[in-house]
C-alpha cells in the first residue's frame, strides 16, 4: 500500500469529546496520533473503470472523508476509493456502540462523515433516531430483504456469526473440557474461565444476546445468559478482546466473532468452536452520518462500493468472510463458507427496537460487572 504523507488523524478523544477542530482540507485535527492519509494504492484491474463517474460529479475533494470504523483493516479498499474519487481520508477505530452512544450524548452531532462495520443494531437505533442520511442508487435494489433499510438509510457490508474460541492447555489446568454447545457454557467447570465483551459496548455481543433471546425465548434465554455470566468474572469492550484473552491464556474459553481473522491466533490447543446449537448473527452496517462536514463523499463511497463487484470482492477479503453473498446474493466471485442452516432463528429488523430493554435486563442480570478497557 502506498500514501503520499502522513496527516493528522481523527483521533479517538477528538471524536469521544467532540473536540477536534476543523482545519484546512476538511481534516479534523487528531491529539497526539497520526493515521496515513489514503492516497492512491495501485488499484490497476481493480474494477474502477466500471464505475459510473457521474458518482463523482460534484464531489468537492478538497474535502477529507472522515470515516469511523471497526478497525483499521480497511484501508486498502478507502485508498482504492481515494483513487477513484480523489477524495482522501482520516479513519478512527471505534465500536459500534461506542459511535451509538457517543452521537446520541451530542445530539446527533457527528465528528464523521461516513460509519463503516459495526453490528446493524446500532444502525438501526440511529436510523430510528434521525441520525442518518438515506443515500439512493440503482444497485441499492441487489440486495437481499432485510440487508438494508427500506429508507436506504444503511446497508450490510457482511454479517458476523458468533461462537466460542478455547484454550485446551487453560481448560486443562482447571480441570475443564472443551464446550459444544450455548447450554455448555452455565457449567461449574467454567467458573472464571468464560470471557466476552459487553453488548452495551460491543455490537457483536449485543447480537449474540439478542439472537439467544429471540432464538430460545425470553425466558429459556435469560436463564442461559445468567448461568454463562456467572462464570463470567468481568466484561470487555471489544468484540476482539475475547479471542485475544484466550489466545494469551487468560481464559478458557471466548465469546467471539467467527472469522479467518482468528486464523493467526489457532494452533494445537487454541481452537474454533461453531457450537452444535447454532451461531446467533448479526449484520455489519455502513452509513453515512446525516449533517456531517462530508456526507456527501460518505454517500460517494456507499454508492461506489455497492456498484462495484470488484470491490465487493474485495471488501470480502478484507473482511476475511465471504458473508457479502449472503447481502447480494447476484455477487458473483464469492462463495459462502456455511448456510443458514447453522445459524439461529433471528429477526434481525426488531433488533434496534429492542436494544434499550435488553440492555436494561441485561444490567440487571449481570448485577453491574465491571467493564475492562482491552
Amino acid at each position: 500500500m502506498s500514501h503520499t504523507q502522513k496527516q493528522p488523524a481523527l483521533s479517538r478523544r477528538s471524536f469521544l469529546l467532540g473536540g477536534a477542530a476543523v482545519v484546512a482540507g476538511g481534516m479534523l485535527a487528531g491529539c497526539g496520533s497520526n493515521k496515513t492519509e489514503g492516497s492512491g494504492t495501485d488499484t490497476s484491474g481493480d474494477g474502477n473503470a466500471e464505475v459510473d463517474k457521474g458518482i463523482f460529479e460534484g464531489l468537492d475533494t478538497s474535502k477529507t472523508l472522515n470515516i469511523v470504523t471497526t478497525n483499521e483493516s480497511y484501508t486498502a479498499l478507502f485508498d482504492k476509493f481515494t483513487e477513484a474519487s480523489g477524495m482522501k481520508y482520516e479513519i478512527l477505530s471505534m465500536s459500534s456502540g461506542e459511535v451509538l452512544s457517543k452521537i446520541k450524548a451530542e445530539g446527533g452531532a457527528p465528528s464523521a462523515d461516513l460509519w463503516f462495520g459495526g453490528g446493524i443494531d446500532s444502525f438501526m437505533s440511529a436510523a430510528d433516531a434521525g441520525y442518518l442520511e438515506p443515500v439512493d442508487f440503482e444497485d441499492a435494489d441487489k440486495f437481499a430483504t432485510g440487508f438494508k433499510s427500506d429508507d436506504n438509510l444503511w446497508f450490510s457490508k457482511g454479517v458476523t456469526v458468533v461462537g466460542f474460541i478455547v484454550n485446551e492447555d487453560v481448560l486443562k489446568d482447571a480441570g475443564a473440557t472443551a464446550p459444544k454447545a450455548w447450554t455448555d457454557l452455565p457449567d461449574s467447570q467454567y467458573a472464571d474461565e468464560i470471557v466476552m465483551s459487553s453488548p452495551a459496548v460491543s455490537g457483536t455481543n449485543y447480537a449474540a444476546v439478542a439472537g439467544i433471546l429471540q432464538d430460545m425465548g425470553e425466558d429459556a434465554g435469560w436463564k442461559l445468559l445468567e448461568g454463562i455470566n456467572a462464570n463470567v468474572p468481568f466484561y470487555t469492550k471489544r468484540g476482539s478482546d475475547p479471542s485475544t484473552r484466550v489466545s494469551q491464556g487468560e481464559f478458557g474459553v471466548g465469546i467471539t466473532y467467527i472469522d479467518q481473522t482468528l486464523d493467526d491466533l489457532l494452533n494445537d490447543s487454541v481452537k474454533i468452536v461453531h457450537p452444535s446449537d447454532k451461531m446467533p448473527y448479526i449484520p455489519d452496517g455502513v452509513a453515512a452520518f446525516k449533517g456531517a462536514d462530508n456526507t456527501a463523499g460518505a454517500a460517494a463511497f456507499i454508492k461506489w462500493l455497492f456498484s462495484n463487484d470488484d470491490m465487493l470482492v474485495e471488501l470480502a477479503k478484507l473482511d476475511k468472510k465471504n458473508t457479502i453473498k449472503l447481502c447480494i446474493p447476484s455477487l458473483e466471485g464469492v462463495e459462502l463458507d456455511y448456510t443458514d442452516e447453522d445459524l439461529m432463528s433471528e429477526d434481525i429488523s426488531e433488533f434496534g427496537a429492542m436494544r434499550e430493554d435488553v440492555l436494561a435486563k441485561w444490567d440487571q442480570v449481570t448485577g453491574g460487572k465491571e467493564i475492562k478497557e482491552s
